[in-house]
C-alpha cells in the first residue's frame, strides 16, 4: 500500500519531488495567506537596462555590421591581418610605440628605430598568432617592462582564447615585473603553476625567452641561459597558437620568430610606416601592387577622419577589410541579402570593388562594383547577395588599378525578416529582448555621461551625425541613439525610460521634448515627422543624469551642482510636457547628510529617486529590502506627506550564471514587496557579446556572438517571473532557509509562489495554503536550477534554463522539495 501511495504522490522533474510528509522529516514550512492582501505589484517591475557599456550596442543589437565605420580610430601599426586582439589597447610603429593616453596611463617612449609593440595596461590582455598552430619548435621573443605591474610573457599551444584573465587553453611562461622570477603556468580558462624558478634580471632592459618545445618536454632559455625545465604528463596539450600576454602590467615585444625544424620564421608584428590603416581595418595587398595608405585628418565626409588608400602600380588587390566588433567575423548566410551605403571621393582609373569575403579574402561571397567616383564626396548604396554561409567573414574595399581613393562611412545592415521589423536593430537579438518577457527598458548608464552625448546630435540622417568620444568606447558612433531605443521599445509595447547628460542646455532639452511628443505642426514635432515619425512618441519617463556624484566623494558642492541643474533641465522640460515622470539620478549615500538636502530640494519636482543596488550575492534581495525599506523610510520622515518613490535602475554585479539569478529573483521578490514605491526593477546590463568583455562588466542576461543569441541563466529568472505575473501580493510566513514571496489573480483564481533555495542542501516545505481552498491538485511548475557558477555557451545555450512541469500537489498536507541553488515557481488555480 505504501508503495503505491509513493507511486501515486511522488512525481520527479530535474531533481525536484514531491515527498509525503509521512516518509520524511518537515525542515521548512511555508504559510501563505492568499486572502490577506499586502500591497499591489506593478506589471513594470519585469526591467532591464541597456547602455553600450561592452560594446552591446555597437557592434551587436544595432544592426550596423561595420565596427569602426568612420575610421576615426588612428593607425596603431599592429599587424592585426595575422594577430588578433583580446583585450588591450596595442599600439606599434617603426621606431615609436606609446601607449594610448587612456584610464589608466599616459606616455610615449622612443625605441632607436627597433620595430616592437606595446600595450595599453589590462588586467590580462593577450594578442594571439592566427595563421598556424605550433606543436614542436622553439618560439622567441623579446620583451621589456616600461612601468610597474606584476607580470606577463609568452603564452603557447594556445586554444579557446577569448577576452578574460584565463580565458584560453594553453601554457604560460611569464617573467615578473621586478625581475627575480620567471614561471611556467597551464591555463584551462582557470591557472595553474606548474614550475618557477629564481632568476635575477633589470625589467625595464630589453630580455629575450627562448622556448624549446617537443611533445610533453618544455625547456625554457632566458637570455641565453637555460632556466627551466617540464615534463606534462597530466593531459599535456601538445598544439596550437602563440600569443602575447599581459598580467597588470605595461609591456612591450619585439622580435618573434617560430622555428621548425630548420627554418626559422620572423613573425611579422607591426605594418610598414606607409600601411596606416585604421585600427578597426585591416590592410588588403596581394600580388605585386604597391601601394600607400594613410589617415587622412583634413577632409573627412564624417567625423575628423577618413581612409586614404594610394594604388600606385603592379598587379594585385589594394584596399581594406573589417571584420565587425573586435574582429569576430560578419555572419553571412546562404542567399542573405545586405543592403549597404559607403562615401568615397578620389581620383581612380578604374572601378571601386565592395565585396563580402572570407577571413582571409581568398573566396567572394558577394560584390558590387561602384564607378563615376568624383573629386567629392558622394554617397553610394550597394546590395550584396551572399552565396555561401561564413560566420566570420569581412567585407572589403578595393581597387586593382592606378588611383588615389578616400573613404568614410561604411554601413552595412541585413535586409527584411533579418532586421527587428525594418528597424536598424539585429532582429535575432530584439526577439530575444520581447521573449524575456520585459515591460520596462531604461537606455542609460555611465555613456551618457560623456560631455558629448546629445541628443541633438542623434537624430536626422545617421550618416551625418557626428562620431564622439564616449566613455566606454573614444569612438562612439551616434548611429543608434535615444530615437532608435524608443522605436524598439513602441514596436514592442515595451515602456521606455532613457537618462539625459546633466549638461545638456535647457533649450535643447525643451526642443527634445518637443521633438518626441509634440504635435506634428510644432517646430521640432515637424523635424520628427521630415525624419519618418509624424506620430508623438509619448515618452513618459525620462532620467536627467546617471550615478551623479559617484566619482566625487560625499561632496556637498557637488549635489548641489546636480541639484541646479537638475531644476534648470526638468523647468525646461515641463514647460513642454506637464506630464512627464522625471528620475533624480544623485548618487544614494544613506548616512550622508547630503541626502535630506538632495531631497528636499528635489521633492515635488523629481517623481523618483535612482537607487542601483547588488545582485551578484544569491541572497542579494535581503540587502536590497533593507536599502528600500530604509530609503522610504527616510523620505517619509523627511516629508510625510511625500510623493517620491525609488526606481531601481541598475542591478549590478559581474557575474551570469545561477549565482547571478538567484540574485536578481531574491531582488524581485524583495520589489515585489515594495512595488507599490517602486517603478521599476532593471537588471544590467540586458546585453553582452561573447568574448568581448573589455570593460569588465561581466553581467549580460543575454549573450550574442555574429550569428548566435542565447539566453544566460538571469535571462530565464526574468522570463519566469514576468511570465507569471499576478497584481496582488498575498501574505507568507516562512520557517526555514527559503526566500518566498506569493501573489495572486485580481478574481482570486491563480495563486503564485515564487521560491529560492539560496543554499547547498535540499529543502523539503510544507505548504500551509489558506484563502485559496478548492484549488486544483495539479500544479504548473518552472525551475531553475544548478551549480552557482553554472551558466550557458554557445555550444550548449539552454543547458540551464528554465524546465517546465505540472506536477500534482494534493491540498491535504502537501510537501514540495526545492533543489540546491533553484529558483521554483508554482502556479496554482482553483477548480
Amino acid at each position: 500500500m505504501m508503495d503505491k501511495m509513493f507511486k501515486i504522490l511522488s512525481f520527479s522533474f530535474v531533481g525536484v519531488m514531491l515527498i509525503p510528509c509521512a516518509l520524511y522529516a518537515q525542515n521548512a514550512v511555508i504559510k501563505i495567506n492568499a486572502d490577506k492582501v499586502e500591497n499591489k505589484i506593478s506589471p513594470l517591475i519585469y526591467g532591464s537596462n541597456i547602455e553600450d557599456v561592452n560594446h552591446e550596442i555597437y557592434g551587436g543589437f544595432y544592426d550596423q555590421r561595420i565596427f569602426g565605420e568612420s575610421f576615426e580610430e588612428p593607425s596603431t601599426g599592429v599587424n592585426f591581418n595575422q594577430w588578433r586582439r583580446f583585450s588591450g589597447f596595442w599600439t606599434g610603429n617603426n621606431g615609436v610605440v606609446a601607449i594610448k593616453p587612456g584610464r589608466n596611463t599616459k606616455s610615449e617612449v622612443k625605441m632607436n628605430g627597433i620595430h616592437h609593440i606595446n600595450v595599453e595596461p589590462d588586467h590580462s590582455a593577450k594578442l594571439i598568432y592566427e595563421p598556424q598552430n605550433i606543436a614542436d619548435g622553439a618560439v622567441e621573443a623579446e620583451m621589456r617592462f616600461t612601468h610597474k605591474g606584476d607580470g606577463g610573457g609568452l603564452i603557447f599551444r594556445v586554444s579557446d582564447e577569448g577576452v578574460g584573465d584565463d580565458a584560453f587553453n594553453g601554457y604560460e611562461v611569464s617573467l615578473s615585473a621586478g625581475g627575480k622570477k620567471i614561471a611556467l603556468g597551464k591555463h584551462l580558462q582557470n591557472f595553474r603553476l606548474l614550475k618557477e624558478a629564481s632568476i635575477d634580471f633589470l625589467p625595464q632592459n630589453w630580455n629575450k625567452l627562448r622556448l624549446i618545445l617537443k611533445g610533453r618536454r618544455i625547456e625554457i632559455f632566458f637570455n641565453t641561459k637555460h632556466v627551466l625545465s617540464f615534463t606534462d604528463n597530466d593531459q599535456p596539450i601538445l598544439s596550437g597558437r602563440i600569443g602575447l600576454r599581459t598580467w597588470k602590467s605595461d609591456l612591450e615585444f619585439r622580435n618573434i620568430s617560430i622555428s621548425d625544424q630548420d627554418k626559422t620564421e620572423q613573425i611579422k608584428l607591426l605594418n610598414a610606416p606607409n600601411e596606416q590603416v585604421s585600427y578597426n581595418w585591416d590592410l588588403i595587398k596581394s600580388g605585386n601592387a604597391k601601394a600607400t595608405f594613410e589617415i587622412d585628418s583634413a577632409s573627412a565626409y564624417n567625423g575628423k577622419k577618413s581612409q586614404v588608400i594610394n594604388f600606385i602600380g603592379g598587379k594585385g588587390k589594394i584596399g581594406v577589410a573589417n571584420r565587425s566588433l573586435n574582429r569576430w567575423g560578419i555572419a553571412v548566410k546562404k542567399n542573405q541579402l545586405f543592403q549597404g551605403r559607403i562615401y568615397l571621393k578620389g581620383t581612380i582609373e578604374g572601378a571601386v570593388s565592395i565585396a563580402l569575403e572570407s577571413k582571409d579574402g581568398t573566396k567572394t561571397y558577394a560584390k558590387h562594383q561602384i564607378n563615376a567616383v568624383g573629386k567629392d564626396w558622394k554617397k553610394f548604396v550597394y546590395n550584396l547577395n551572399s552565396n555561401a554561409t561564413d560566420a566570420n567573414a569581412r567585407l572589403a574595399v578595393y581597387l586593382t588599378s592606378k588611383g588615389k581613393l578616400w573613404i568614410d562611412q561604411v554601413v552595412l545592415m541585413v535586409t527584411g525578416t533579418d532586421q527587428f521589423k525594418g528597424l536598424p536593430i539585429r532582429a535575432d537579438i530584439g526577439k530575444m529582448l520581447v521573449l524575456q518577457g520585459l515591460t520596462f527598458l531604461r537606455y542609460a548608464g555611465t555613456m551618457v555621461n560623456a560631455p558629448d552625448y546629445k541628443f541633438k546630435n542623434m537624430i536626422g540622417d545617421p550618416d551625418k551625425r557626428p562620431p564622439y568620444r564616449g566613455h566606454w568606447n573614444w569612438y562612439t558612433s551616434n548611429g543608434f541613439g535615444i530615437e532608435e531605443f524608443l522605436k524598439f521599445c513602441e514596436q514592442t509595447k515595451i515602456t521606455p525610460c532613457f537618462a539625459v547628460n546633466i549638461y545638456e542646455t535647457p533649450d535643447d532639452m525643451a526642443d527634445m521634448v518637443e521633438y518626441l511628443n509634440g504635435d506634428k505642426n510644432s517646430t521640432w514635432g515637424a523635424k520628427r515627422a521630415e525624419n519618418g515619425h509624424p506620430e508623438p512618441y509619448h515618452v513618459k519617463y525620462i532620467e536627467i543624469g546617471n550615478e551623479e556624484v559617484i566619482f566625487n566623494g560625499d561632496s556637498k558642492a557637488a549635489y548641489e551642482e546636480y541639484v541646479k541643474r537638475f531644476k534648470i533641465l526638468a523647468d525646461a522640460m515641463r514647460k513642454k510636457d506637464a506630464s512627464l515622470k522625471l528620475v533624480q539620478a544623485a548618487w544614494w549615500r544613506p548616512d550622508s547628510p547630503n541626502m535630506e538636502y538632495v531631497f528636499k530640494e528635489l521633492n515635488g519636482k523629481a517623481d523618483y529617486w535612482d537607487l542601483h543596488v547588488g545582485g551578484d550575492d544569491p541572497s542579494a534581495g535581503t540587502e536590497t529590502d533593507k536599502q528600500l525599506t530604509d530609503m522610504l523610510g527616510r523620505f517619509r520622515k523627511w516629508d510625510p506627506n511625500t510623493k517620491m518613490k525609488i526606481a531601481v535602475f541598475e542591478e549590478n554585479g559581474s557575474k551570469h550564471g545561477i549565482q547571478r539569478a538567484l540574485g536578481h529573483a531574491t531582488n524581485m521578490n524583495a520589489i515585489r514587496k515594495h512595488s507599490e514605491d517602486v517603478l521599476t526593477s532593471s537588471p544590467a546590463n540586458a546585453l553582452q557579446p561573447d568574448g568581448q568583455n573589455d570593460n569588465d562588466w561581466d553581467q549580460g542576461q543575454i549573450f550574442f556572438t555574429s550569428d548566435q543569441v542565447w539566453g544566460m541563466p538571469p535571462f530565464y529568472a526574468q522570463k519566469m517571473q514576468a511570465e507569471n505575473h499576478l497584481p496582488l501580493r498575498v501574505n507568507t510566513v516562512v520557517n526555514g532557509n527559503l526566500d518566498v514571496s506569493a501573489a495572486r489573480s485580481e478574481d482570486e483564481k491563480e495563486l503564485v509562489l515564487y521560491v529560492i533555495n539560496t543554499g547547498a542542501e535540499t529543502i523539503d516545505a510544507r505548504l500551509e495554503i489558506t484563502g485559496f481552498e478548492n484549488r486544483k491538485p495539479e500544479v504548473n511548475i518552472a525551475a531553475l536550477s544548478g551549480n552557482l557558477q553554472a551558466c550557458n555557451t554557445a555550444k550548449k545555450q539552454k543547458e540551464y534554463s528554465t524546465r517546465y512541469s505540472k506536477e500534482l500537489i494534493p491540498e491535504n498536507n502537501p510537501v514540495y522539495r526545492f533543489q540546491p541553488f533553484s529558483y521554483t515557481i508554482l502556479r496554482f488555480t482553483k477548480n
